[in-house]
Formats: C-alpha cells, sequence, structure tokens
C-alpha cells in the first residue's frame, strides 16, 4: 500500500497539531480517513473532520478538484496538500 503524506495548511494545521503526517492510502479518501490517526497526531481525527470537509487539496502540486475522492489514485510517496478556505486574499 501507498505511503503518502498529509501536509497540512492554516486551519487544517492548527486542527491537527502538527504540519504534516505520514499515511497508507491508495485513494485520496483513504488518505483523508487516516488523517489524524497517527500518534503523533494527539487523536486529531475529530478536529479535523469539518476542516477537511471544507478543504481542498493538491496531489504533488494537481488539484484533485472536484472527483470523488475514492475515484483518486495515490502513488507512493504522494504529497497531499490540504487547503482550507483561507481569509482575505
Amino acid at each position: 500500500m501507498p505511503i503518502v503524506t498529509l501536509r497540512y495548511w492554516a486551519a487544517a494545521k492548527d486542527a491537527a497539531g502538527l504540519a504534516e503526517e505520514k499515511v497508507e492510502a491508495l485513494t485520496l479518501a483513504e488518505a483523508l480517513a487516516a488523517a489524524g490517526h497517527q500518534p503523533a497526531a494527539g487523536g486529531a481525527a475529530e478536529r479535523l473532520r469539518p476542516v477537511l470537509a471544507r478543504s481542498s487539496f493538491l496531489i504533488n502540486g494537481e488539484p484533485a478538484g472536484r472527483r470523488a475522492h475514492d475515484t483518486v489514485l495515490l502513488a507512493d510517496d504522494a504529497v497531499i496538500e490540504v487547503l482550507p478556505p483561507f481569509a482575505g486574499g
């Protein structure tokens, strides 16, 4: 199973309590389901869930777009940027 990196920004980083974590996942949906469950995240899954629901995602720099998360396949060493809505601009 691929090991991927979830990299958190802004409110996602605050909710996770860390900047990034590695998880095993075949799809974006699996990666998001695993978010916050690693020991380093200190049980952040509940805090992360509402932030992830509002976030957009880049996978290796490419937008995941509106595709169903269970159809977005991940390669080993993929980097998923978790981008919650930003204020201002």
